[in-house]
């Protein structure tokens, strides 16, 4: 289909994730859910999603306008369902982590997206094999990781621009 393709090609790239030095980002939670509070009041737009393998792990990047949203990364179990719609949403994988970002949206005041990038990365990389939307419905979205197998997290909050980067280790 014409947006498999499409997704196919947002191939991860590595450069564009690089943040800290993974050695002052602390160390790897096996224990979730992990659940951090928002930096902004209100809405914060999402404005760029990115996945990239590094030595060690491998990081998605969820990056906002305002600030950061209020967040919950937990364990998942499939079957998904597209928030809003209860369309089943397909996610590869083993093992699966679902983020929930309240009033983290693509869905600005005037009715545009802040974000028209991919919103489902097949991304074959050691640990992370895919990470799908499973919706933003209501200034809420939520996010799919499919794993290789059980990982352990590491989950930070960068500021300028505000951003929130999962590590998943390999």
């Amino acid at each position: 289909s014409a947006s498999a393709d499409a997704s196919a090609s947002a191939a991860p790239s590595t450069g564009t994730t690089e943040l800290i030095p993974s050695d002052e980002l602390g160390a790897f939670e096996c224990e979730l859910p992990l659940v951090e509070d928002p930096t902004v009041a209100g809405i914060a737009n999402i404005t760029d999603v990115r996945v990239g393998a590094h030595d060690g792990y491998d990081r998605v990047v969820f990056e906002f306008e305002q600030g950061t949203p209020e967040l919950t990364l937990a364990q998942a179990t499939p079957p998904f369902f597209a928030d809003g719609s209860g369309f089943e949403v397909e996610v590869a994988g083993d093992r699966f982590l679902a983020l929930t970002m309240r009033g983290g949206t693509k869905q600005t005041e005037s009715g545009d997206s802040s974000y028209d990038g991919p919103t489902e990365f097949h991304a074959g990389l050691p640990a992370l094999v895919d990470l799908v939307e499973g919706g933003d419905f209501e200034a809420q979205s939520t996010w799919y990781f499919g794993l290789s197998a059980d990982h352990c997290v590491r989950l930070f909050i960068p500021e300028d621009p505000p951003r929130i980067a999962i590590d998943i280790e390999h």
